[in-house]
C-alpha cells in the first residue's frame, strides 16, 4: 500500500494541487455511493418484470461491484474499494442500518400483532423452530467440513447463528412482495405480515442471544468465562424493560405535544427522537448487543396511532431507504466472494444449506397452516411467503461475520441462500396462488334474468380521496330504486404504494381497521370523511356498503380493481376521471360565472399515471364500466333543493346513437328514472338521409397513436342486427318508461354542436353517453377528430373537454364485451356509392 492508513485525510485540495481525489476518505466515498447506487438501480430496472424486490438488485449490485466479478481486478479493488476504505463506507451504511431497523420498529405494530391472534402465532412458531432446528443439524455439519480447526467458532454461538440465519422471515421484504401479488389485503396477507411480524421480533431475541454468546470473536472464546454471556443477556433485558416502562410513556408524551396542530411538527421533538435512535444503539453496542437492537427496540416505543410516526417516517425514510441503505446490502455483497466456495464440498453445502432453509421454512409453516384449517393451496404459498429472507437475513450474516463465528466460505454461501430463497419468493407464489375467476356481467343481463326479484345489482365504486364522495353518494343514490333490486355497493379507496416503506404503515393500518381500510392518514378528515359519508349514506338507503382498500403500485393498480370486480360478481364499475371541476353550481344564478372560461373551468387534476389505471380498467374489466366526470355533481346546493333532502341528481339526459355501449347508458337511464326524484330525458340522434347516401366505412390504421385518436372494437358485426337491437332497446325502454321520461329524437346537421348544445345548456345535472366502440354511423363520421381523452369515446370526450364550457358532470358508460377483442385506432373513408350505414364498419 503507497501510503500510511493513519494519515488518510478527509479530504484533498483537489487535482491542481497534485491530489489524487481516490486517496482520500470523503472524495472516495461519494464515489462509492454513486458507483453503488447507480449500478442497484439499473439492475432494480431490470428485475422489474421479474417482480423482484428491491433487495434483490442492491445484494446482486455488491456482489458484481466486489470480489466476485469486478473486483477480481486488483486495480479496481486498490483504487475504488481500498481495505482502507471499507470501515468508513460501512460506518456510514450502518447509520443507514441503524435508521432503517428503527423504522422497522415504529412499523411493527404489537398490537396488531396480538389481534391476528392465535393462527398466525401458531404458524409463526412452526416456521421459526422447523428451520431453527434444521439450522442446527447443518451447522454441525458445515463447521466440520469448512472451518480449519485453529478457526473453529464456538459451538453455542455458530449453531444459533446457523439457525436464526435459516429461520429467519423479512417483514419488510415479504409486505412489498404482498402488495405486488395483490395479496395484501386478502386473509391470506393478513396472515403472512402477522407471522412475519412474530418471526421478525423472535430472530431479533435470538440474535442479540447469539451476539451475547459470540462476545468478543471466536479466537479469544476461550479465555472469557460465561458469565460474561449472562451478564450481556440480563442487561439486554433491562434495557427493553426500560425502554417499555420508562422511555415509551416518555415518547407518547413527544408524540402528542409533537403532534401537528397547524401540520407543523415541532422540529425540536424529530432532533429528539433522531437522537435517541443515536443513544439507543450506543446504549445496546455498550451491553455488548449489536447496535441495531437498540434502534429496533427504541422504534417499538413509539406510539403508532399518531401523526407523529407518520411524519417521523416521511422525514428519513427517502434518506434511509433511497441513499444508506443500498450501501449497507452492497457492502454486503463487497464481502461476498463466490470463488471462496470451492470444490465439490463446498457447492454440496451450498445445495444442502438452500434445501435445508427453504424445506424448513416451507414444510414448518405448511404442516402449521393446515393444522388451524387453512386449505392446502393457501397454506403452500404460506410457506413460500413465510421463505422471505432478503433483508434481515443479512443483517444477521453480516454481524455474524464481523464477531468471526462466519468464516469467507460461510459468508459467501450463506448470502447467496439468502437471495436464492427471496428470488423464488414471487415466481412461485404467483405459481400456486390463482384466486377464482367468475363471470363476465353487464346490466342489461340482470333485468334480462327471469328471476331478477332475487338478483342484486353489485356495484364496484372507485375513489382517489374525499373529493370524490358526495358526487359518487349522489350517483349511486339515483341509480339505488327498484322496489325488488338490492344494491350492493364496494366503495374502493385507491391508495399509491409506492417505494417506500411508509406505505407499508399504510397497508398495516388499512389491516389494522376491520374495515380494511384508510386509517386517518395523512389528515384526520381524510379517513371519517370517506368512510362517514358512506356509512351515514348506508344508514340512510337500502343499500349494503362494503368500503375496501386498494394500496398498490399505479401500474399494478388495476388488476386490483379487476380482480375484486370478479371475485364480489359486480356488475359495474364505476371510475373517477382524473380530472375533477370544484365548482357549486347554482340553480339558475351561479351558472354564468364560468360560462366565459372563469375560474370554474379550471380542473384539477390527479395526474396522468391515474389516466393509466382509468384506460388499462377499461380494457381489462370482466364487467361494464363507467367513467364519471365530475363536475360538481351532488353539491350542496342541489342537495337543499331536492325533494326529500336526500342526495340525488336530479336531470338526466341520456344521449343515444347506437351500439352496445349506448344500449347499457339506456339500461342505466332506465334505472334512474324509477327513481322519483329524477327526472330522465333521452335525446336519440338519427341518421341524416346524407349520410345514408354516403355511408362512411372505416379502416384499420393501427399505426395511428392511441393517445391521440380513438379506437374502436375490431369484431365484425351485422349492421342490420345492431339496428334491430338498438331499436328494440328503444321500444323497451319506451314501453318501461313511457310516462316517467321526456324522449327527443334529433336530426343534427353537425352532431359535435348538437351534443355542445345539450351540454352548455343548464337543464342537466348529469349527462350519461356511451362510448362508442362500436360506433353508429354519426359517431363514425368523428374518427378522424384529434382526441383529447381518447379513452371516453367520441362524443364522451366532446362533452369531457375543458375548453366547451360544458356545465353538467359526465358519465361514459362501456358495456362489458367478450375477452380478447382488440380495440385499434382507425381512419375513415367517406364511401359514396354505398349504402348500408355500416359498411364494414368494424374490419
Amino acid at each position: 500500500m503507497p501510503f500510511n492508513i493513519t494519515a488518510v485525510k478527509t479530504s484533498s485540495n483537489g487535482v491542481w494541487q497534485g491530489d489524487n481525489p481516490l486517496n482520500f476518505a470523503f472524495p472516495l466515498l461519494i464515489v462509492q455511493t454513486a458507483l453503488i447506487i447507480a449500478v442497484s438501480r439499473s439492475l432494480a430496472v431490470l428485475f422489474k418484470p421479474l417482480r423482484q424486490p428491491k433487495v434483490i438488485a442492491e445484494i446482486v449490485g455488491g456482489i458484481l461491484l466486489g470480489p466476485s466479478a469486478l473486483g477480481r481486478n486488483s486495480a479496481y479493488m486498490d483504487r475504488i474499494f481500498p481495505k482502507w476504505s471499507i470501515p468508513i463506507l460501512e460506518s456510514v451504511a450502518s447509520i443507514g442500518l441503524l435508521f432503517f431497523l428503527f423504522l422497522v420498529g415504529l412499523e411493527l405494530d404489537l398490537s396488531s400483532i396480538r389481534r391476528s391472534g392465535k393462527r398466525a402465532f401458531g404458524i409463526a412458531v412452526a416456521g421459526i423452530t422447523l428451520p431453527f432446528l434444521a439450522g442446527v443439524g447443518v451447522a454441525f455439519v458445515i463447521r466440520n467440513t469448512l472451518y480449519t480447526a485453529a478457526e473453529k467458532p464456538g459451538y453455542a454461538e455458530f449453531l444459533v447463528f446457523m439457525g436464526v440465519a435459516l429461520s429467519i422471515t423479512a417483514f419488510p421484504v415479504l409486505a412489498r412482495i404482498l402488495a405486488e401479488l395483490k395479496l395484501l389485503t386478502t386473509q391470506i396477507g393478513e396472515t403472512a405480515m402477522a407471522a412475519a411480524a412474530f418471526n421478525d421480533v423472535a430472530a431479533w431475541i435470538l440474535l442479540a442471544l447469539a451476539v451475547a454468546l459470540a462476545g468478543n470473536g471466536g479466537e479469544s472464546g476461550a479465555k472469557k468465562s460465561p458469565l460474561v454471556s449472562l451478564w450481556v443477556m440480563l442487561s439486554g433485558v433491562g434495557f427493553v424493560a426500560f425502554m417499555l416502562v420508562v422511555i415509551r410513556p416518555g415518547m407518547k408524551w413527544v408524540a402528542k405535544r409533537g403532534s401537528p396542530e397547524n401540520d407543523v411538527v415541532r422540529e425540536s421533538y424529530v432532533c429528539l427522537t433522531l437522537a435517541g435512535v443515536m443513544v439507543s444503539g450506543f446504549a445496546t453496542d455498550l451491553i455488548g448487543i449489536h447496535s441495531i437492537f437498540g434502534a429496533f427496540v427504541f422504534g417499538l416505543t413509539i406510539p403508532k396511532d399518531g401523526e407523529f410516526g407518520q411524519r417521523l417516517i416521511e422525514r428519513i425514510e427517502d434518506f434511509v431507504s433511497g441513499l444508506l441503505l443500498p450501501l449497507y446490502f452492497a457492502t454486503s455483497g463487497l464481502k461476498t466472494d463466490v470463488a471462496k466456495i470451492r470444490g465439490a464440498a463446498s457447492w454440496g453445502m451450498l445445495g444442502l444449506v438452500i434445501v435445508t432453509a427453504c424445506l424448513g421454512k416451507i414444510v414448518g409453516t405448511f404442516a402449521a397452516a393446515v393444522m388451524v384449517k387453512v386449505p392446502a393451496r393457501e397454506a403452500l404459498t404460506l410457506g413460500f411467503l413465510m421463505n422471505t429472507k432478503g433483508l434481515v437475513e443479512l443483517i444477521v450474516l453480516n454481524i455474524g461475520k464481523e464477531k468471526k463465528v462466519l468464516n469467507d466460505e460461510t459468508f459467501a454461501i450463506l448470502v447467496l441462500m439468502a437471495l436464492f430463497t427471496t428470488f423464488i419468493t414471487t415466481p412461485s407464489v404467483m405459481a400456486i396462488y390463482k384466486p377464482a375467476r367468475g363471470t363476465h356481467r353487464k346490466l342489461k343481463d340482470l333485468s334480462a334474468s327471469e328471476d331478477s326479484s332475487k338478483e342484486e345489482l353489485r356495484i364496484l365504486a372507485c375513489l382517489h380521496g374525499p373529493a370524490n364522495v358526495s358526487s359518487l353518494i349522489s350517483l349511486i343514490e339515483s341509480i339505488r330504486t327498484t322496489k325488488i333490486l338490492q344494491l350492493k355497493l364496494f366503495v374502493m379507496h385507491l391508495m399509491e404504494l409506492t417505494e417506500r416503506s411508509s406505505s407499508i404503515i399504510m397497508v398495516q393500518r388499512a389491516r389494522k381497521d376491520g374495515v380494511p381500510f384508510v386509517h386517518r392518514y395523512r389528515h384526520g378528515e381524510c379517513h371519517s370523511s370517506v368512510i362517514g359519508g358512506f356509512q351515514a349514506y348506508r344508514q340512510l338507503g337500502r343499500v349494503a356498503v362494503r368500503p375496501i382498500t386498494a394500496v398498490s403500485p399505479l401500474p399494478t393498480m388495476h388488476e386490483d380493481i379487476c380482480h375484486l370486480a370478479e371475485t364480489k360478481r359486480v356488475t359495474m364499475i364505476i371510475l373517477p376521471f382524473h380530472k375533477r371541476w370544484n365548482v357549486d353550481h347554482g340553480h339558475g344564478h351561479g351558472h354564468h360565472h364560468h360560462q366565459d372560461g372563469g375560474d370554474g373551468n379550471v380542473p384539477e387534476n390527479v395526474g396522468h399515471g391515474w389516466r393509466l389505471v382509468n384506460q388499462r380498467v377499461l380494457k381489462n374489466a370482466p364487467c361494464s364500466v363507467a367513467v364519471l366526470v365530475d363536475r360538481g355533481l351532488g353539491s350542496l346546493e342541489a342537495q337543499s333543493s331536492s325533494v326529500d333532502g336526500s342526495n340525488v341528481v336530479e336531470r338526466v339526459c341520456v344521449i343515444f346513437f347506437g351500439g352496445p355501449d349506448d344500449r347499457e347508458a339506456l339500461e342505466l337511464g332506465g334505472r334512474m328514472a324509477e327513481h322519483p326524484a329524477v327526472k330522465v330525458t333521452v335525446v336519440r340522434f338519427l341518421v341524416r338521409e346524407t349520410l345514408r347516401s354516403n355511408a362512411v366505412t372505416l379502416r384499420p390504421a393501427p399505426s395511428k397513436c392511441k393517445e391521440k385518436n380513438y379506437a374502436f372494437l375490431t369484431i365484425n358485426v351485422d349492421p342490420v342486427k345492431e339496428k334491430e337491437l338498438d331499436e328494440g332497446a328503444l321500444e323497451d325502454f319506451k314501453s318501461r318508461w313511457k310516462e316517467m321520461v321526456e324522449y327527443k329524437e334529433k336530426e343534427p346537421n353537425n352532431i359535435i354542436e348538437e351534443t355542445m348544445s345539450i351540454g352548455q345548456s343548464q337543464d342537466f345535472d348529469l349527462i350519461v353517453v356511451g362510448r362508442g366502440r362500436l360506433p353508429s354511423a354519426e359517431v363514425a363520421e368523428l374518427a378522424e377528430r384529434q382526441a383529447e381523452h381518447p379513452e371516453l369515446g367520441p362524443i364522451g370526450d366532446v362533452l369531457a373537454s375543458s375548453i366547451n364550457h360544458i356545465i353538467p358532470s359526465i358519465l361514459v358508460v362501456q358495456q362489458h364485451t367478450k375477452a380478447h377483442v382488440e380495440e385499434i385506432t382507425v381512419s375513415k373513408i367517406v364511401n359514396e356509392s354505398s349504402l348500408s350505414i355500416n359498411g364494414d364498419t368494424n374490419v
